[in-house]
């Protein structure tokens, strides 16, 4: 499987605009790559400009879905988009929205921890599930930034037989360094692939740290992007390595469930 992450800069509060420069970015990934699945990052569609949520979110997340689920049919391939702004009722989400190559939504995530550094928790309703769903036959999750922060609660989906973690994330400049830890450990301890696609550029408070990467099974990165530039980046999977890991090191077989 050809996996592609667009890791772009986000105009702050400007969905419209956002939404524009995602659908030119996919475009040029199609041509560029050909891949059979494009992930995006955190917050693509308003950036975090938290407190304008009740004017500028996507009330049930409708124009995501209408305008990824239309790109995947269009194209042929899996979108797993990265997280939008999601208002439902009277909470706003952070939530991922997949679709698969007939532009069907085939999965739902939203942000369980809420990092209180920037505030999140003051504009955004956490999430209460973990996700598990299938991209090309490939049972897959998605943790969003500062959930992988939280081993325990990644971990969860990866027992029940999941091969993939996608990551979108707005992961600030000065914890960069914590960015590729925690994504190299998650893949690690789980024996499976990480595809965290970051964003770059600036808001009013923040400077984020690109370096999207992809890793395989055993913790080796794949490809990894710029820590300051937009970037197609693209690398093939293979749920066969997931297999040879895990019989090689049998992480889970050898899980002590009688204590944890």
């Amino acid at each position: 499987m050809k996996i592609v992450c667009i890791q772009v800069d986000v105009q702050f509060g400007n969905p419209e605009k956002n939404m524009k420069h995602i659908e030119k970015k996919i475009r040029e990934a199609v041509i560029l790559h050909n891949p059979d699945t494009i992930v995006l990052p955190e917050l693509w569609d308003t950036g975090y400009d938290l407190t304008r949520l009740d004017e500028i979110s996507d009330e049930n997340g409708e124009k995501a879905k209408n305008r990824l689920g239309s790109l995947a049919k269009e194209f042929g391939i899996n979108i797993v988009g990265g997280s939008v702004a999601f208002r439902k009722g009277n909470d706003v989400y952070n939530t991922m929205l997949s679709f698969d190559r007939n532009g069907q939504h085939i999965g739902t995530y939203s942000k369980a921890h809420l990092i209180t550094l920037m505030e999140e928790e003051k504009y955004i309703a956490p999430g209460k599930e973990s996700c598990i769903f299938t991209v090309d036959g490939m049972m897959s999750s998605a943790a969003i930034c500062y959930d992988i922060r939280f081993p325990e609660w990644i971990r969860m989906p990866f027992i029940k037989g999941a091969k993939v973690l996608f990551v979108p994330a707005q992961w600030p400049i000065q914890r960069q360094t914590h960015w590729r830890a925690l994504l190299i450990a998650r893949a690690i301890e789980n024996q499976c692939y990480v595809i965290a696609c970051n964003r770059v550029g600036s808001d009013p408070n923040n400077t984020f740290a690109g370096q999207s990467m992809i890793i395989d099974p055993w913790g080796d990165i794949v490809t990894e992007a710029s820590v300051s530039e937009e970037e197609i980046l693209s690398a093939e999977i293979s749920p066969e390595l997931v297999d040879e890991v895990r019989a090689k090191v049998p992480v889970f077989k050898d899980r002590r469930v009688d204590l944890y």
